[in-house]
């Protein structure tokens, strides 16, 4: 009868999922960027707030006005656009802190298989793999 040899260092195929200590881990690394995250869409929504209230100058001249008013226009619709887009990031960032509460952190949405810790340290808030990310753009 032959025997199997085990092998004590398991690679990611192996493994289901990630062990207590390293999802530990990335819940450090999440709740950091999280923080971050969150001072930074404070700043963008201060600054939507501040835009809002100060308004152009009513005296200056009209081309000048239409001009100003112009551009402040384009500049709230793009803090608007990221202030949308950080907070969209935030909700990512808390969703991959429920998932490492329920142990389905790092486990792919698309192929079952774990999420590569490479990809995680730099993406921690994705539910693909790169595999997954590949088949999607095809």
């Amino acid at each position: 009868m032959a025997h199997k040899p085990t092998n004590p260092s398991t690679t990611s195929e192996d493994k289901t999922r990630y062990s207590d200590e390293e999802l530990k881990e990335f819940e450090v690394l999440i709740k950091a960027k999280l923080e971050k995250a969150r001072d930074e869409f404070k700043i963008l929504k201060d600054t939507l707030t501040r835009t809002n209230d100060e308004g152009t100058d009513s005296t200056s001249g009209g081309n000048t006005k239409v001009l100003e008013d112009g551009a402040e226009t384009a500049e709230k619709e793009n803090l608007s656009q990221l202030a949308a887009r950080q907070l969209k990031y935030i909700t990512n960032l808390e969703n991959a802190l429920i998932r490492i509460k329920n142990g389905t952190y790092g486990i792919c949405s698309v192929t079952g298989k774990l999420i590569s810790k490479e990809r995680l340290i730099a993406v921690p808030h994705t539910t693909q793999s790169i595999e997954a990310k590949m088949m999607k753009q095809d």
